[in-house]
């Protein structure tokens, strides 16, 4: 085992809860900074910046739970079927099947000999798991969690966005910038801590997610400033 390497039970639902922390982090700070210097620029007024932000915040960890959860469970509803349909195929056909595992192994560059050897062992220590782990890269122990998933997406949603949401609830005369500050040191955080754990380029990732929040909320905040300039708000 070299060391760097994710030789470890699990790895696939640990990348799982690691992009949906990250990615919820990421959108809280940046939806709800959004919105929260969006109205700050159109009105000072706390009465309208604390609803919509909290508006944001809420309702952005709801919709975050509500589509990691959708997508993650049709994802586990096609493993398990995938898991039914090998179940059924080896009760039904097993030779068949101690042959298809041996010519996956054949493919694998294994001397015919070898193959076979390979694929009765396995198959007499566990025919399933074996057939998972070569034919459709499944492991039946680490099977995703749409519930898991779905929590970790809200929680980290609410983690990020709680930065913005308290930032720009201090006096009006530095809520604003102290906010964009906040904001870009969090999202170079988060893009940093995603990159490094993943296993990305450091520098790239944190590049990326802190252009692509500056931008947001420079935009937002001239859209909130023209409302508040043009008498609109």
């Amino acid at each position: 085992m070299h060391g760097g390497e994710p030789h470890v039970a699990g790895i696939a639902g640990k990348l799982n809860w690691l992009r949906a922390g990250v990615l919820g982090a990421n959108d809280g700070i940046v939806s709800v900074a959004a919105i929260a210097v969006g109205v700050a620029a159109a009105t000072p007024d706390l009465a309208a910046i604390i609803p919509a932000s909290s508006a944001a915040l809420i309702g952005g960890a709801l919709s975050m739970a509500l589509g990691e959860y959708v997508s993650v469970s049709s994802q586990s509803d096609s493993e398990r079927a995938l898991i039914a349909k090998e179940t059924e195929e080896l009760r039904t056909m097993p030779e068949q099947e101690l042959e298809e595992l041996a010519g996956l192994y054949r493919a694998q560059g294994l001397s015919d000999e070898t193959a076979k050897r390979v694929a009765v062992e396995l198959t007499e220590r566990d025919a399933l798991r074996a057939h998972l782990s070569m034919e459709l890269n499944i492991d039946p122990d680490d099977l995703v969690s749409p519930w898991r998933a779905a929590a970790a997406s809200a929680l980290a949603f609410v983690c990020g966005g709680i930065l913005p949401f308290l930032t720009i609830l201090l006096p009006e005369s530095v809520r604003i910038p102290v906010t964009f500050i906040v904001v870009l040191i969090a999202l170079g955080a988060t893009g940093a801590l995603g990159a490094r754990i993943g296993g990305s380029p450091v520098t790239r990732a944190t590049i990326r997610v802190v252009v692509g929040g500056a931008i947001a909320l420079a935009a937002t905040f001239a859209i909130g400033a023209l409302l508040n300039t043009t008498g609109i708000a």
